[in-house]
């Protein structure tokens, strides 16, 4: 898996990785909570001046954006026509709902600033100083070699995934609507399954003859520097701010 925003020299890269996860963390807990309107529209332009100031590539950030909105596109078809509440629209014998087109409008304006902070935040680290920052924020063992694994192993399941699929087309598989297509993505997934669960087995018996147990040890160690301070500072303001006008009474 390539880590395509990690590598750079901008000011936000250059940043402390613990500063990142913790802003990280805060926004989209606090972007998550919220349902103000007011407040999630005024979330959208802190991660993108982020994103402004790392200069990362907006063809890149935008195909990330799509993926995300490819499943929250499926929720306007469905919601409004099957939520409960004021008729806004009606469509023969279906209702398009006002309170489902609320909710669909928090649900795409959250999900954008999410995905958004968190390319701006944790995409521009690499996955090891992510992983040691999380380990120097005192968090889970376990939270933190889930994470560490996840990224490190999805890539070679994608891959054996790309060697079956190509095994069944030289077998001339050509899917179709029938049951013999379910069964072959059936055993597809199957296969999937039994390798990863073998691979899983033999890395983790690796780790074991390594001496591995169960922490993640590091040696070398971050130092906040003073810009890594003023960032944090304006950052922090900038989601306690969203959390008081949501939160505070204060318009």
């Amino acid at each position: 898996m390539d880590e395509v925003f990690a590598e750079g020299l901008s000011p936000i890269h250059r940043l402390d990785p613990r500063v990142k996860v913790v802003i990280a963390a805060a926004f989209s807990v606090v972007v998550a909570l919220a349902e103000d309107f007011a407040v999630l529209l005024l979330a959208i332009p802190f991660p993108l001046v982020l994103i402004a100031l790392a200069r990362l590539n907006p063809k890149a950030v935008l195909k990330r954006l799509l993926v995300v909105n490819t499943f929250v596109l499926f929720l306007w078809f469905l919601i409004p026509l099957g939520f409960r509440g004021g008729e806004l629209l009606s469509l023969g014998v279906l209702n398009l709902s006002k309170e489902g087109v609320i909710w669909c409008l928090r649900i795409t304006l959250k999900s954008n600033a999410i995905v958004l902070g968190s390319i701006a935040l944790l995409s521009t680290t690499p996955i090891f100083s992510l992983v040691h920052a999380m380990r120097h924020l005192r968090m889970p063992d376990k939270l933190v070699h889930l994470l560490f694994f996840c990224f490190r192993y999805v890539h070679v399941i994608e891959r054996e995934y790309g060697r079956l699929l190509k095994a069944m087309k030289v077998r001339a598989f050509e899917p179709r609507s029938d049951l013999h297509t379910y069964r072959s993505y059936a055993y597809l997934v199957g296969t999937l399954l039994l390798k990863s669960s073998d691979r899983s087995r033999r890395v983790y018996q690796a780790m074991i003859c390594r001496g591995f147990e169960g922490k993640y040890w590091v040696l070398d160690h971050f130092s906040l520097r003073r810009g890594d301070v003023v960032a944090f500072s304006l950052m922090a303001a900038w989601v306690l701010w969203l959390g008081v006008l949501q939160w505070g009474g204060i318009r």
